[in-house]
């Protein structure tokens, strides 16, 4: 208890430390609960000697240097706090420019002089200069200004402001811009606030692609290039990373001139990454992260990204998962360079592991789990660890001909067991497995770690950024530990935040749970974040991509998505590519009097809100008949000023069709049930009521609509973060899945494929499921038309 209560006042002290630099408290709150970016920003603050606080614009900016600098630069950090205090690096551009300059100079000696022109110090901007500057900018530009008026793009005059004067006050420039504009132009007028509109061409072909839909309201973010922060590969010279040993020294991890030559040779100077998830189950909307990072920075460099399925343990690997790992891949809009197995490369492994014995870099031990635990837990050295190098190659021999009972033995790496990092407490590299391998066959029983295997195959492949997320950070000693020992070349690592998104569980143990004790329908429930459940769900890759890309590529650990920002991306596409229909989910009949049984009237419905009339594809037919069907819920006995349904004595419009007016209730025999509505039509469309219908008819007397099956999904738990609770399947939501299965639809929807979207007019966004068959269609729900949840919509 007393523990808790030291962690307990450790936070406040820092949330009070952090209040005094500047920061408003929902950053500051939320700085504590991430115990890196924590201790960083402590760090930042006692180097910069302002304990006692300073100004909002440098504490913020000491925020960023706690989160974004350069770890191979940190012996310069103090110089660059120095400049900060002073005001002498003042801005958001000043400081991007600074550890640019930083990350490039690495440990190296850096040279003052050019420090400062760099990051424009001393350089002073009045407002005179940037009124200057807009000026010219506005008048090079000002036919395009007065034709598109204020639809011209604002973003394009602030960059070129911005090339002119790098250093101006960014706020000032636009409040500049602005005003000029506002001179120029005067008022918005009704025509300057209407959205363009544009002619879809054929949009219910529109295919799945990569790239994320563009949008004319496009968040900022994600215009940027994420990948510009990774180096290039020949600059895979310099140090990035520095692991300190106990004994007071320090490996510089960085390629000698020659291995860097060697490798650059070999890939022609090309990016190279990998994409390596186990086969062990299926991928999640946290893999999609991981390719956009991966196949994305290769797409980006011209370059390549493999996919290589990390296969070390035999006992977890299934044909299902491999299977439908590459094809989800592609599905995603990923082509790999080439698709590989850890296994491929046992043989090397295996070779590479002697020669590591033989450098005296590792050893056999005999030590059991839970010895090695204690053993690690007390930072003892195994009683096994300096046995002779002979002796453990002969061990490791008899390991690898099967002579040695499984669990009797394993091969160590022989690292810094005083070490403050965990993961350099002398990791496992071989263990001993009497299982054949879904690849290699029965040649093997002995088989590598992840932590040995991992780093020695991205050097075998010549990968040249190892990215992956921020958990595997304090792994990053090791990777270099072992590629150093071994002298072979050493691709770049850089570690990214996890993406976790609320109201879900993407563990793969929980997720395990869910489908195998039958919480959910199998691993592609479109309640669930896996990739398939998305895809059945209805969303696209398009859309997935959007979403990932402006999150950007960050290390700012412990954010919660909402998952609203995923289901703004895929409104944003459906609205664009689904073709809209009506579906009446709880049809009530209204018999129209006025119009003969044996009688319809076609109407043209739109597939798309702004079909051209010269454009028969863009437009379906509905019958109108003498009995349609409209939403139970669109009908009420006592109707009320805020009420835009139908109601006794009433008028609304059945959406493209005619206005009706509700003439007589139909009850059942208790009185309060309704069975149907009679109501009259006005064919001639004087009638102009508020409220809007969707509707479906019978296409001809005595036969009902089509008949389909609609499953409608909301969050499939209650809390934003279930992972956190100890009973997070108690979290659940009962209502997460509603299954309606006696609506009607229009004929349009009749040849459906699974897979096809639509938008149910007034419902919301709809996918054919594969459930579905010739009797009967299955549409699931893929997201409202707007953000009900919370607000009791369904």
């Amino acid at each position: 208890m007393p523990a808790k209560d030291d962690t307990s006042s450790d936070k406040e002290k820092c949330l009070e430390l952090f209040l005094k630099i500047g920061l408003d408290e929902r950053t500051a709150k939320n700085t504590v609960t991430n115990n890196k970016v924590t201790a960083n920003l402590t760090s930042v603050i006692n180097e910069a000697g302002v304990t006692d606080g300073c100004s909002r614009t440098v504490g913020n900016i000491l925020y960023t240097v706690a989160t974004k600098y350069p770890a191979n630069a940190l012996p310069h950090r103090p110089t660059l706090l120095q400049y900060i205090v002073s005001s002498k690096v003042k801005t958001t551009a000043q400081l991007d420019a600074a550890l640019s300059f930083l990350s490039t100079t690495g440990s190296e000696n850096i040279d003052l002089n050019k420090f400062e022109e760099a990051c424009g110090v001393g350089v002073e901007v009045s407002t005179e200069d940037i009124k200057h500057a807009v000026d010219e900018v506005v008048d090079e530009n000002k036919a395009t200004i007065l034709e598109l008026r204020y639809r011209v793009n604002v973003g394009e005059l602030l960059g070129n402001v911005r090339k002119r004067l790098p250093w101006a006050d960014a706020k000032v420039v636009k409040q500049l811009v602005d005003a000029k504009l506002y001179e120029i132009l005067g008022d918005k007028t009704a025509a300057d606030n209407e959205k363009p509109k544009k002619k879809k061409e054929k949009p219910a072909k529109v295919e799945d692609k990569a790239a994320p839909v563009a949008t004319s309201e496009k968040p900022l973010e994600e215009d940027l290039n994420p990948f510009l922060i990774f180096p290039n590969p020949e600059e895979n010279l310099k140090v990035h990373t520095e692991v300190p040993f106990s004994d007071g020294n320090i490996l510089r991890c960085c390629n000698t001139k020659a291995l860097l030559e060697k490798h650059l040779k070999a890939t022609g100077g090309k990016v190279l990454t990998r994409f390596p998830p186990e086969p062990n189950g299926y991928l999640h909307i946290g893999h999609a992260k991981a390719m956009f990072v991966d196949f994305g920075l290769a797409k980006d460099r011209n370059g390549g990204c493999y996919l290589r399925f990390d296969d070390t343990n035999p006992e977890a690997e299934k044909k299902e998962y491999i299977d439908h790992i590459e094809e989800i891949v592609r599905w995603m809009g990923w082509e790999p360079f080439k698709i590989t197995y850890t296994s491929n490369y046992f043989q090397e492994l295996y070779e590479f592991a002697v020669e590591l014995i033989r450098r005296g870099h590792a050893y056999v031990d005999h030590q059991t789990p839970d010895e090695i635990k204690e053993y690690r837990e007390k930072k003892l050295n195994s009683p096994w660890r300096d046995r002779p190098i002979s002796e453990s190659l002969k061990l490791f021999e008899d390991m690898r001909r099967g002579l040695i009972e499984e669990g009797k033995a394993t091969l160590r790496m022989k690292q810094d067991m005083q070490s403050d990092n965990y993961n350099m407490y002398d990791l496992i590299a071989y263990r001993i497995k009497f299982t054949p391998h879904p690849h290699a066959g029965d040649k093997w029983c002995i088989y590598p770690s992840y932590d040995y295997a991992h780093c020695i195959v991205d050097s075998i492949e010549n990968v040249t950024h190892s990215l992956c997320t921020l958990e595997f950070e304090t792994r990053r000693a090791s990777y270099y530990w072992l590629l150093h020992a071994l002298g072979v070349y050493q691709p770049y690592v850089w570690e990214y935040s996890r993406l976790n998104v609320s109201n879900t569980v993407m563990s793969k143990r929980k997720l395990n749970r869910l489908v195998t004790e039958k919480w959910v329908d199998g691993w592609d429930d479109p309640r669930l974040m896996t990739l398939a459940g998305l895809r059945r769900r209805g969303m696209t890759p398009t859309a997935i991509n959007a979403f990932v890309r402006g999150i950007g590529i960050t290390r700012s650990d412990g954010t919660l998505i909402s998952v609203e920002r995923l289901e703004y991306h895929v409104r944003e596409e459906l609205n664009k590519t689904a073709p809209r229909a009506m579906v009446v989910l709880h049809p009530l009949k209204v018999v129209i009097t006025n119009l003969e049984a044996n009688s319809a009237i076609e109407v043209d419905a739109k597939k798309w809100p702004d079909a051209q009339a010269d454009d028969a594809s863009a437009f379906y037919k509905i019958p109108f008949s003498n009995v349609v069907y409209i939403e139970r819920s669109d009908f009420r006995m006592q109707d009320s000023k805020d009420y835009y349904g139908l109601a006794p004595g009433k008028s609304v419009i059945l959406r493209y069709a005619f206005p009706i007016k509700c003439t007589e209730v139909i009850l059942a025999d208790d009185n309060e049930t309704i069975l149907e509505i009679r109501a009259e039509y006005d064919p001639s469309k004087k009638t102009k009521p508020k409220g809007v219908l969707h509707w479906v008819s019978q296409p001809s007397p005595g036969v009902d609509p089509l008949k389909v099956e609609v499953r409608l999904f909301e969050r499939l738990f209650l809390s934003e973060n279930p992972a956190e609770l100890d009973n997070w399947l108690g979290d659940l939501n009962p209502h997460s899945k509603v299954e309606i299965s006696n609506a009607y639809g229009v004929s349009l929807l009749k040849d459906a494929k699974v897979g096809d979207r639509f938008q149910f007019e007034r419902l919301g966004y709809f996918a054919v499921d594969q459930d579905s068959t010739s009797e009967k269609l299955v549409f699931n729900r893929t997201v409202t038309l707007k953000d009900s949840y919370g607000k009791g919509g369904k």
